[in-house]
């Protein structure tokens, strides 16, 4: 009897060390990537559009007249919810949050924006599902149930803007960005953006990297863009130069 249950101890510590150590190379790999990631400063950038840092996530908001949309909801609440308050913005009069993706560093602040509509690719619902997932046995979630699913290339009116989603899958199932007024493009994490440059997505958190990087081929076309914006990699103003080594 006490060899059987040294031999069960044995058997669970055995698997507690491999879960420890298989933990412990994720979190070492993911603070390794997010040193690497350089969003911009709470702040006006452009025009209408505001952006908000979220520790290594931007969250970014277009000013409609006295309504605001805004592009993906950060990962922590509180902050979240400072930032708004020192650009003296009330989440009350955001209409529309247009979620690039359902990871948790871009819905955490979704409960803020209790008088908005939230919009997601209708793909991305894989991922809340369960039907796809990036870690085994744990899936998306988002606060809200009451949101709306986007087909690819469906063009969509907010208040005054024109909003056109564009499928770009590999991140996550259902990944998308979002071309608002012909000239802005978010981008959400499909891409990063390397002195100004294209760059390829982060493999090491991509739930498929080849998908993502022929997704990038589907957003280097477009005519009037002019503004690329990412979660975790700034923006740039010069769309040309920034996909035209891109192959």
């Amino acid at each position: 009897m006490k060899k059987k249950i040294k031999i069960v101890l044995i058997g669970v510590g055995t698997l507690i060390a491999v879960v420890l150590l298989i933990g412990g190379g994720f979190f070492y790999k993911f603070n390794s990537e997010i040193k690497k990631m350089h969003p911009v400063a709470t702040g006006k950038i452009v025009d209408n559009i505001f952006a908000i840092k979220d520790e290594f996530v931007n969250i970014y908001v277009l000013q409609d007249s006295n309504q605001y949309i805004v592009i993906d909801a950060g990962q922590d609440i509180e902050v979240v919810a400072a930032e708004f308050k020192k650009l003296n913005i009330n989440p009350d009069l955001v209409i529309a949050v247009l979620l690039t993706h359902t990871d948790p560093d871009h819905v955490a602040g979704v409960p803020l924006f209790k008088n908005a509509k939230i919009y997601l690719a209708k793909e991305e619902e894989k991922m809340l599902t369960g039907q796809k997932q990036k870690i085994p046995f744990v899936s998306n979630s988002i606060s809200r149930k009451d949101y709306i699913l986007l087909e690819d290339k469906q063009t969509l009116k907010i208040g005054n803007e024109n909003s056109f989603s564009i499928l770009t899958e590999g991140h996550t199932t259902g990944s998308m960005c979002y071309q608002i007024n012909d000239k802005y493009l978010f981008t959400g994490d499909i891409l990063s953006l390397v002195n100004g440059k294209l760059g390829p997505s982060v493999k090491f958190l991509d739930l498929d990297n080849e998908m993502a990087t022929k997704s990038i081929s589907k957003i280097t076309n477009l005519p009037n863009v002019e503004y690329i914006f990412t979660a975790h990699f700034g923006y740039t103003s010069d769309y040309k130069n920034a996909v035209k080594d891109w192959k």
